[in-house]
């Protein structure tokens, strides 16, 4: 999976991945490769966190399906971005109910609801730690809404809309998981408390 910094790259680069996808759909090999190489990193982490070492199946489930339906979408990069990440995690999710795999409750303990920001704003730190296997390991044992959350915005880049969309919840309700998620991670790797202005980085694009 990519450094701390891979959403932003994927961000920058959603102009190329989006001319990509256009081609594909035209029928070119060549550029659904350069499709899957831009895009595949950041959703196999977003598969890491939710099924664990099945995510290289999963994954490929998905790409399947991803370039059977390839024609009936329609967007820029960023939405290319969340449309592969909403089928990746409706594979998912079949594939933890064949597992019987039950997810853990998405409430949280009271204290998650508290804001405890820190002297200032070091969620850059925790990014770079979700880079680690370990680091996905402890997104695994979020709440679920925290971990989706984390893992989409974070691991996949999207912004708040997107991932709201993937989840089918409002923007605000998957920016508070997410800081809530994000917070929790923090303490957990040894940083300081996320800050309210690192949530507001992960939040909604203005």
């Amino acid at each position: 999976m990519g450094q701390g910094g891979e959403p932003r790259r994927a961000q920058a680069y959603d102009g190329e991945l989006g001319a990509a996808v256009a081609r594909a759909q035209e029928g070119d090999e060549t550029a659904f490769a350069v499709a899957y190489r831009l895009v595949q990193p950041g959703l196999l982490g977003y598969l890491r966190g939710l099924v664990g070492e099945d995510a290289e199946d999963v994954a490929s489930d998905a790409w399947l399906e991803i370039a059977r339906d390839l024609g009936r979408f329609r967007g820029d990069g960023a939405g290319f971005r969340g449309w592969t990440a909403t089928i990746a995690r409706h594979r998912a999710l079949d594939h933890l109910r064949r597992q019987k795999v039950r997810p853990r409750s998405a409430a949280a303990p009271e204290q998650d609801m508290l804001d405890l920001p820190g002297p200032y704003s070091t969620h850059d730190q925790a990014l770079e730690s979700l880079s680690t296997e370990y680091a996905l390991g402890l997104v695994r044992g979020l709440p679920r809404d925290q971990a989706e959350a984390v893992l989409l915005r974070v691991v996949v880049g999207l912004d708040g809309p997107a991932a709201a969309r993937v989840l089918g919840k409002r923007p605000g309700a998957v920016r508070t998981a997410a800081y809530r998620g994000l917070k929790r991670l923090a303490q957990q790797l040894g940083v300081e408390s996320v800050t309210d202005d690192g949530s507001r980085t992960l939040g909604e694009s203005t």
